[in-house]
């Protein structure tokens, strides 16, 4: 097992995709009772912080979520360890590779905060009965558990509570701001979370608290951003946090709270979040019918993509009628998946096939108004129809009437708010030109 303790001792075996990561993995997932999980067990004790903390993350990579006693039995003695990092780890092993009842036991015996803490993060639900226990951090985390699931009646008085434990709760348990709003998200409590950031940003003691409240309600809220941002810049001081450093970089995605608070902020230091712009690619060729028709014929008709679509096919429709070879073409573009390709070409269809094709063509393109990797071309494409595409004008304001942030996947919560921003600037420049060419 040599090259198992040097890969361990070296980082490799927690190095995403590196061999000895794999093999390590792959022998665990395998045979449990193998070489390479005893040895790694016993490494669990070694005298170097750094190797027991690997192997207390490779045992949990490893473990997925089924029981697995020897690992949360090697876990459980390093609840007490020197190393704090270490009894993380460990506290996050002992729950999911052992019983919620050996979880909860050690949490009601041990007395260090840091390990009782990250027990009672990792146990979610079922430490919503410990809203009496003598550490801030765990009752805040039974109450918000408990918050999560309560009627509105019951609202109040946790809320008080939870007020007046968060600044204590602060010091051992981390994103109390952003804890605190996922849950009032997940409640529909839009206007409790402004005021509950007013009451939390206005304290000195609690002003990070709030920040990370604020900047949670910006990533969830569409309107947060116009709310919160003069918040966030009255409480700015000479040094500015971390934390209200994020919060004002997350504020300010928001197109609506540039456009209206952008002189407000634009004394304060902090970076804005980059807004990312397509690539304007290379210079569009011009087509006329013949080179159009050229382009196509070398084309199969069952053609899946085409560069320069709008073009091409754009200029045989101002030419005359499409050759039924070609229609088969845009046929297949439009109706054969979903996609940038489809909205390109969903408008040229309809010139190509007149207004009957409408309610088919409406029916193709608003499903995906919200998609957050095509969506935009979709809008893009109804906004190319113009008054053509009224029928679709109450998906579209449906979408820019959402009052929370349309639900995306991105590798960090700021992308996933700049993706929502552009799927809403996208609706409102098609909502724009139908209403402008119905008028016209």
């Amino acid at each position: 097992m040599k090259w198992l303790d040097e890969a361990v001792s070296a980082g490799h075996a927690t190095t995403a995709a590196h061999p000895a990561r794999i093999a390590v993995i792959d022998s665990i997932r395998a045979d449990r009772t193998g070489p390479v999980p005893v040895r790694l067990l016993q490494l669990s004790r070694a005298d170097d912080a750094f190797v027991r903390r690997e192997v207390m993350d490779l045992l949990s990579s490893a473990g997925g979520r089924r029981p697995w006693p020897e690992a949360a039995e090697a876990a459980l003695a390093r609840l007490t360890d020197p190393d704090e990092e270490v009894r993380r780890r460990a506290a996050y092993l002992v729950v999911h590779a052992g019983s919620r009842d050996v979880a909860l036991r050690a949490l009601g015996e041990l007395t260090e905060p840091v390990v009782r803490t990250a027990l009672a993060d990792w146990l979610r639900g079922a430490v919503a009965h410990l809203q009496d226990d003598p550490l801030a951090s765990v009752r805040f985390l039974a109450r918000l558990e408990t918050l999560s699931v309560a009627p509105p009646q019951q609202w109040p008085p946790l809320d008080r509570a939870l007020l007046a434990d968060a600044r204590e709760a602060a010091s051992h348990l981390d994103g109390v701001g952003w804890r605190w709003g996922r849950v009032l998200y997940g409640l529909g409590r839009e206007r409790h979370v402004y005021a509950l950031a007013v009451r939390l940003l206005g304290d000195p003691a609690t002003r990070d608290i709030g920040a990370g409240l604020a900047r949670e309600a910006c990533h969830d809220w569409r309107a947060a951003p116009v709310e919160l941002l003069p918040l966030l810049v009255r409480h700015c001081e000479r040094g500015i946090s971390p934390a209200m450093a994020k919060a004002l970089t997350t504020a300010s995605i928001s197109e609506a709270a540039m456009h209206i608070h952008g002189a407000l902020v634009a004394a304060v230091p902090f970076t804005q979040y980059p807004k990312a712009r397509r690539p304007s690619g290379s210079p569009t060729p011009s087509y006329d019918s013949t080179t159009a028709a050229a382009v196509l014929q070398a084309k199969p008709v069952d053609i899946g993509r085409l560069h320069h679509a709008p073009e091409i096919f754009g200029a045989l429709l101002d030419a005359g009628p499409l050759t039924f070879r070609q229609a088969a073409q845009l046929y297949n573009l439009t109706f054969e998946r979903p996609g940038r390709m489809q909205a390109v070409c969903a408008p040229l269809w309809l010139r190509h096939a007149g207004p009957t094709a409408l309610p088919r063509i409406l029916a193709l393109m608003t499903p995906h108004l919200g998609d957050y990797v095509m969506g935009e071309y979709y809008s893009e494409g109804l906004a190319r129809m113009g008054r053509h595409a009224m029928p679709a004008l109450p998906s579209v304001t449906a979408l820019i009437d959402r009052r929370t942030r349309i639900p995306v996947n991105d590798s960090t919560r700021d992308g996933e708010t700049m993706l929502d921003e552009r799927l809403l600037a996208a609706a409102i420049d098609a909502r724009r030109a139908i209403l402008a060419d119905t008028a016209s």
